[in-house]
């Protein structure tokens, strides 16, 4: 998918063939249109960093996105996604590394159009949708990360 680039940092090893899949069969699924979309996993540091360079929070986080499109139904921005505390938040949840990568790839692209988790409700919402798509999705999850 050429709209799309994988950056896996140094020690991160995670199947760039495989995200680009999974984000066709989500931008079809949710019938959005691809313009950009970058996508970085990345260490707590660098993750960390960003946050508090970007958004002024001084604290970690899993996820991270900046959205340039500003339009509903229209994919350009960035996402960052932390490889430890997806890998952490695999085992307070007992799910799979693979898995728990697949729900923040989610996460971030509803992020990008349109949806926050500022609220209870909308967090519930958010959530329901993740849900939807790591159930659909998750046999194509298989080999998503691999040591070298």
């Amino acid at each position: 998918m050429k709209n799309v680039s994988v950056y896996n940092e140094k020690g991160i090893n995670v199947d760039k063939k495989m995200v680009h899949n999974l984000v066709k069969m989500i931008c079809t699924g949710m019938n959005l249109h691809l313009n950009s979309l970058e996508i970085n996993f990345v260490n707590t540091e660098t993750l960390t960093k960003i946050n508090r360079d970007y958004l002024e929070h001084n604290y970690a986080t899993d996820i991270i996105t900046f959205d340039y499109s500003g339009e509903k139904n229209n994919l350009d921005g960035e996402i960052f996604i932390s490889f430890r505390d997806a890998f952490e938040n695999s085992k307070k949840y007992h799910v799979t590394v693979d898995n728990e990568l697949l729900r923040l790839i989610v996460h971030g692209i509803l992020h990008l159009v349109g949806h926050d988790d500022t609220t209870v409700a909308k967090r519930k919402k958010m959530k329901l949708i993740e849900d939807e798509y790591v159930s659909k999705l998750n046999n194509f999850t298989k080999g998503l990360t691999f040591r070298k």
